[in-house]
């Protein structure tokens, strides 16, 4: 959706690896806005998104207006699986119904074999693929691996927002991703979680909305590990005027 960073860049820079030409769409989309003042503060830079694609080798700039769009366009209303059902869909009810159909109105007019994805929006891309293959839709979902900055927080066009004491206080999601990380298949997921959380309890300024630990293909919570040897801890929370997200593949050792 724009306000381009190194997590973007990193997409098309693997894109470029492996495939002849690569486009960017940018499109702020007003479908996945639960909240009509969050669309209007959306940051938005395009010379400035232009230019710097341009230095990474993107072939293509797709930046469409919503009247291209959304022109002669029917919503439908799409088998989402039952990832919807939990994290970001109850928090942001809609949500993924607009991902979906704007991502399917791009890939016909961009028409591209393969699409790459960030994990950083993990519940994003399950969706996708799920939508993907029951659609089948010909493109080819490709995941990409979550860019994070020096202090752990995951990149996201949000950051920005946050002033430097926020940006300290948000460092926690990830610790107490890490700290997920380090007691899973070893401890109960019960145990896990609550190891986590207790991580979370200490940060100030941060409100939790939600962190928990799902399968690592429908992103179902999960009870117990049941033989897995992966597994995906999620977090969100607001930090100041920002509510972040992110996510961690666990890993059986």
């Amino acid at each position: 959706m724009g306000a381009l960073h190194e997590g973007h860049l990193d997409l098309v820079i693997r894109a470029r690896a492996v495939c002849d030409l690569v486009a960017c769409s940018i499109f702020v989309n007003p479908l996945q806005f639960n909240d009509a003042e969050d669309l209007k503060r959306y940051p938005r830079q395009l010379e400035k998104d232009r230019e710097l694609l341009a230095e990474v080798g993107c072939n293509v700039l797709f930046a469409p207006e919503k009247e291209v769009i959304f022109a002669d366009f029917q919503p439908f209303t799409y088998n989402l699986g039952s990832s919807n059902d939990h994290w970001e869909g109850p928090s942001r009810p809609g949500h993924f119904q607009g991902v979906v159909n704007v991502v399917e109105r791009l890939f016909h007019f961009v028409r591209p074999d393969q699409a790459f994805f960030g994990e950083k929006d993990r519940q994003q891309l399950t969706i996708l693929q799920h939508v993907g293959r029951t659609e089948h839709w010909p493109e080819r979902i490709i995941p990409c691996p979550t860019v994070r900055a020096a202090d752990g927080i995951a990149l996201s066009s949000r950051n920005a927002r946050l002033d430097p004491n926020e940006r300290i206080q948000a460092t926690v999601l990830y610790k107490a991703l890490q700290e997920a990380a380090a007691k899973a298949f070893t401890h109960s997921v019960t145990e896990t979680e609550q190891a986590a959380l207790h991580v979370l309890g200490s940060a100030e300024g941060v409100t939790l909305d939600y962190f928990g630990i799902a399968d690592a293909d429908t992103l179902e919570p999960l009870l117990d590990w049941d033989g897995r040897d992966r597994a995906v801890a999620l977090v969100a929370a607001q930090v100041g005027p920002v509510r972040l997200i992110d996510n961690i593949t666990l890993v059986r050792r």
